[in-house]
């Protein structure tokens, strides 16, 4: 898709956003605000030089009603890894692929969206998930209408969308107690819905919602 009328709330959203992601970013920082207590560490660099697998995901934002939303996916049951989790459309990076190309790839096959419909605004920061050895890049990006979202049933058990004003809000952000690694853990979590929102997914959001919470904070206000 090429450029976005600079015409509404969420075009705008869209234009500091592109902008934003080519400046440094929040990184550590803003991960370990939704990390589960004691998390395991490692840098994204050491991780990949000890031969972490490498994969995609895709942060895709969508106006409803002008505002912008973020779509979800629950993890179907039968998966082998990560089954019944809620995650970000996304996997391992095929030979020959980058991570954007593997991202858009996966939320291709995960629900049916359209690769051509959609502007890529940038990458968040890297991500080291001990549990499955991943090296994990997000990649940001927009479309101007929903997608018509066609959710692959033996992939995906259901979707969220989820409004960003929604994950920004502080009190959306909770925390409970949770086995990890056999050891009990304080574990936050987003909760969307009746959806609860945490690990790794928690982290990638956060540090957009850092980044969205700036641009709000930046923008001026004007009267009705």
């Amino acid at each position: 898709m090429v450029g976005l009328k600079m015409n509404s709330d969420f075009e705008q959203s869209v234009a500091y956003l592109r902008q934003r992601l080519g400046q440094p970013l929040p990184g550590r920082d803003a991960y370990m605000l939704m990390a589960p207590q004691n998390p395991g560490h490692r840098v994204v660099a050491v991780a990949r030089a000890e031969g972490c697998r490498e994969g995609g995901v895709l942060a895709l934002l969508y106006p409803v009603e002008g505002q912008a939303h973020l779509v979800l996916t629950v993890r179907s049951e039968s998966l082998r890894t990560h089954a019944g989790q809620i995650s970000l459309p996304g996997g391992r990076i095929d030979p020959g692929e980058d991570a954007m190309q593997a991202a858009l790839r996966e939320a291709w096959e995960e629900l049916g969206i359209v690769r051509e419909e959609l502007d890529i605004l940038g990458t968040l920061s890297e991500l080291y998930i001990p549990p499955s050895n991943f090296c994990l890049t997000p990649v940001v990006a927009a479309t101007h209408r929903r997608p018509d979202f066609k959710p692959h049933d033996a992939e995906v058990a259901a979707l969220i969308e989820a409004p960003m004003d929604l994950l920004a809000d502080p009190t959306t952000i909770h925390e409970e107690m949770r086995f990890i690694g056999g050891e009990e853990r304080r574990v936050p979590y987003f909760l969307v819905g009746t959806h609860k929102v945490w690990g790794a997914t928690a982290m990638i959001l956060a540090e957009l919602v850092v980044l969205w919470r700036e641009m709000r904070e930046r923008r001026p206000t004007t009267d009705d």
